[in-house]
């Protein structure tokens, strides 16, 4: 058992046990409760996150969450993690921090962030990087430039004094990832049309949904995987997508999406690259306060189908490697995103957030910039040497 640690009046504690489980989810609410902009997240689905039965993550790591008290009251909350892909990977004793919630109090960030850096010292960690939940995959990073405007589904929010209690405590920029955004029907322009066109004259470029059927669903899950793995490689804080959880994926793909979400391009033949859109169901749930039962789960799925949303986000997209830099991906990705704005042209969507766009990536970035897309939102990770 973790021992709980004292600050002052700040105590540290465990999460163990259903009530102090409860509060870790809840302390959100308290936080953000006069932020016109933050999406209650929906606590079923948080409450499985967090579970290792659920979730595929845990398969390749392990973490310690703590809830901070301050006269006994739930004032700040925080996960450390190691992912021993990401140890695989790049061999730098580097772990992380996540879900970091709290107070506007420079006491309490600190005594929340040394509890978790004591974890990993622990743990043979010399080095820290956060905040990411739980890792590169999910939710990466701390909103540092966008506050005014509510989250895409799977984004994160958070307050604007959080970066400077993190700075306080020793922590620097290490990278920082971007929102773009892009009215989803606007034409790309002339010379994007020319370049398509010219490219159809000479090969074969083929946009096809996923094949949902059972026999073939299998596989065409792996080759998701098989694109993304090799897209990204390159990529800062790349971590391999495992098996497991492209297959959890593609069981929430199966159940809530519509298979024309889901694009995979293919090039003279070739399965080159692949792309994922998600209706922001943020729109509908932000009024539920979190809740499914008794009555939010009906009026979601009502709200679902009668009534649509205005906006979505391209949340997953690659173009195998050998292809990034060339004509050919960049094709390949105007035509991803062309085939994703006709499938929901039936619908109200009017904007497409993609995300996310590693800062450093400055091909990607000057790519989407070049066909019309503007960054939205920016988010920062931080680093510090624990060792």
């Amino acid at each position: 058992m973790t021992r709980a640690v004292a600050n002052n009046s700040i105590t540290v504690v465990p999460v163990e046990g259903a009530k102090l489980w409860q509060a870790f989810h809840r302390l959100p609410h308290r936080i953000y409760a006069n932020d016109p902009n933050w999406v209650p997240p929906l606590f079923l689905e948080r409450q499985t996150h967090f579970q290792a039965k659920h979730n595929a993550f845990f398969q390749h790591a392990k973490a310690s969450f703590w809830l901070a008290l301050k006269d006994g009251e739930p004032v700040g909350r925080i996960t450390a993690q190691i992912d021993y892909l990401h140890l695989e990977q790049h061999h730098d004793a580097t772990g992380h921090f996540g879900f970091l919630e709290a107070i506007d109090d420079a006491d309490v960030f600190a005594a929340l962030l040394a509890k978790g850096e004591e974890w990993l010292r622990g743990e043979g960690m010399t080095r820290v990087f956060g905040p990411v939940s739980f890792n590169m995959w999910d939710e990466p990073g701390l909103l540092v430039d966008g506050f005014d405007t509510p989250p895409r589904v799977m984004m994160g929010h958070h307050l604007p004094y959080y970066q400077n209690r993190i700075l306080e405590q020793g922590y620097t920029p290490v990278q920082d990832v971007l929102a773009y955004e892009r009215p989803l029907h606007r034409p790309f322009g002339e010379t994007l049309d020319k370049l398509i066109e010219k490219g159809r004259k000479k090969h074969a470029y083929v946009m096809r949904p996923i094949r949902m059927d059972k026999k073939s669903f299998p596989s065409e899950i792996a080759l998701i995987r098989d694109i993304i793995n090799d897209a990204w490689a390159d990529n800062w804080g790349f971590v391999p997508i495992t098996h497991a959880e492209i297959e959890e994926i593609g069981a929430l793909f199966k159940l809530v999406l519509d298979p024309d979400a889901l694009v995979i391009a293919e090039y003279d033949g070739e399965p080159t690259g692949v792309a994922m859109a998600l209706p922001n169901i943020n729109e509908l749930t932000r009024d539920l306060k979190g809740k499914l039962f008794p009555f939010g789960l009906l009026k979601l799925i009502w709200r679902l189908k009668f009534k649509g949303v205005k906006s979505g986000r391209l949340a997953l997209m690659g173009v195998r490697r050998k292809y990034r830099t060339t004509p050919v991906g960049a094709i390949v990705a105007l035509l991803m995103i062309q085939e994703i704005a006709k499938a929901n042209r039936a619908d109200v969507v009017e904007t497409a957030e993609l995300s996310w766009i590693l800062d450093s990536n400055e091909p990607i970035k000057r790519m989407l910039e070049a066909f019309g897309c503007v960054v939205s939102k920016r988010y920062r990770i931080f680093e510090k040497a624990i060792g």
